[in-house]
């Protein structure tokens, strides 16, 4: 990964071709309905009706909403396997998929009066957990894993050609301790929003016309957002209470995003030009050691003042990072400090954007919390940029005694939808009203 507080980051040096961007902002088993308790955020006073224009974020655009968004804060993130052979089932699913999130974006139910219009005597096409809330700023982000493409040695939907070379199974790092089953997956879908229940409704009719086509293989939800992905907004802390991601890429970055974000066509699929590559990594943080750590420790570890964020030896948290200032005793951010080994300085440039979570899933059964950084990071080329950074901090980080890498996926996040276009158009080809002739 990036550790928790991963606040330094990417890539390929050479710059991005210069691609429009907008203002941006996703199954069922027991653990998807049940988690959707949350506070309301809103009100309408109709059910299909779409919310006020300050609570929307617009679906359609160059790029998909969710990536350079300002980070909302919630998130409910789902790895699907794809259960059919069927290039048609599969392409007909992301076509419905695109017009249900275009709807519930847009703080509508998932289809027309889904909830209730259907009568006594059928199964609502609408969940209906959302009726009266807004759009809370809900982002659905898409994004195709590895097994996509090829399943053990099986091209199974006649793109194997088209896997972009960079998109491959991350590397086992040192340390890592993942879990299978919540690592990997065909489909991801990222939804993010300001009420959790808003998120997880999207997520769960989502999977729900899914069924038959694709099987939840994983889940995860998260809670206050770790890193600022807006100049607009405040730096927050993870749940070792240290300020996160300070130094991540920004929107109005144009440059910076350009550069560590977007795919170029020419970078190698032209088919993901404008897209992304989405890293995900399911971080537990021993959370009862850190607490039993002196405050001196924690900020030694991490590098930076826990009460203003500042770097050591530095006043303020946006203070540049000195990574060549002395003390008494030797550098004042230490060798194996995590915004040392995370920082574009140490790394020849590197930067990624990170938008990741906080997250807690109740205890281990050995008295512990399991809980930590649910961290997703967006960036042109994963191998390129978050391997090595993570393969220096695996090897260094002191930061590592408290953590533990147990979740891991890697996915081609292809570009946003214009016009008639759906959810993977430029990698299946077709669009939306070649299916609405087709259903005719």
């Amino acid at each position: 990964m990036s550790s928790p507080n991963s606040s330094d980051q990417s890539a390929d040096q050479r710059p991005g071709r210069g691609i429009s961007r907008r203002a941006l902002f996703g199954a069922v088993g027991v653990g998807v309905v049940a988690a959707g308790a949350g506070a309301a955020a809103g009100r309408l006073t109709a059910p299909d009706t779409a919310s006020s224009h300050a609570d929307v974020v617009e679906f359609r655009g160059a790029h998909q909403a969710g990536i350079v968004t300002p980070a909302q804060d919630r998130m409910h993130f789902v790895a699907f396997d794809v259960t059919t052979d069927s290039r048609d089932e599969l392409v007909a699913l992301l076509q419905k998929w695109t017009e249900m999130a275009a709807r519930m974006t847009a703080g509508q139910e998932a289809a027309a009066d889904g909830a209730l219009g259907a009568g006594q005597y059928k199964p609502p096409s609408d969940t209906g957990e959302a009726l009266d809330l807004d759009a809370c700023q809900l982002t659905l982000t898409i994004g195709f894993g590895p097994s996509l493409f090829v399943k053990d040695g099986k091209d199974r939907f006649g793109i194997a050609d088209k896997r972009p070379a960079v998109l491959v199974d991350l590397p086992k790092f040192t340390g890592d301790a993942l879990d299978p089953a919540r690592s990997g997956g065909d489909i991801c879908i990222q939804a993010c929003a300001n009420d959790p229940q808003v998120a997880v409704h999207a997520v769960r009719n989502l999977a729900r016309v899914g069924f038959g086509t694709v099987a939840v293989r994983w889940s995860q939800l998260g809670f206050g957002r770790t890193s600022s992905t807006s100049t607009s907004q405040t730096t927050p802390r993870n749940l070792f209470g240290f300020k996160d991601g300070t130094r991540n890429i920004k929107a109005e970055e144009d440059t910076a995003v350009d550069r560590f974000v977007w795919v170029d066509p020419a970078d190698d699929q032209a088919w993901m030009g404008g897209g992304s590559y989405l890293v995900a990594r399911r971080i537990r943080m021993l959370i009862e050691s850190w607490d039993r750590t002196v405050l001196h420790e924690q900020e030694r570890v991490i590098g930076r003042a826990k009460g203003t964020g500042a770097p050591l030896g530095q006043r303020d948290e946006f203070d540049e990072l000195d990574l060549d200032s002395r003390g008494p005793h030797g550098p004042l951010v230490d060798r194996d400090a995590h915004v040392r080994l995370a920082s574009k300085e140490e790394l020849g440039g590197i930067e990624i954007l990170r938008r990741g979570y906080n997250f807690t899933d109740g205890s281990d059964g050995f008295g512990h919390l399991d809980a930590g950084l649910f961290f997703i990071a967006y960036c042109r080329d994963p191998q390129r940029q978050f391997v090595p950074m993570q393969q220096t901090l695996a090897h260094g980080d002191a930061m590592n005694e408290y953590i533990k890498h147990v979740g891991s996926a890697v996915f081609a996040v292809p570009p946003g939808v214009e016009g008639d276009a759906f959810w993977g158009s430029t990698l299946f080809g077709g669009s939306l009203a070649l299916r609405d002739e087709a259903e005719k």
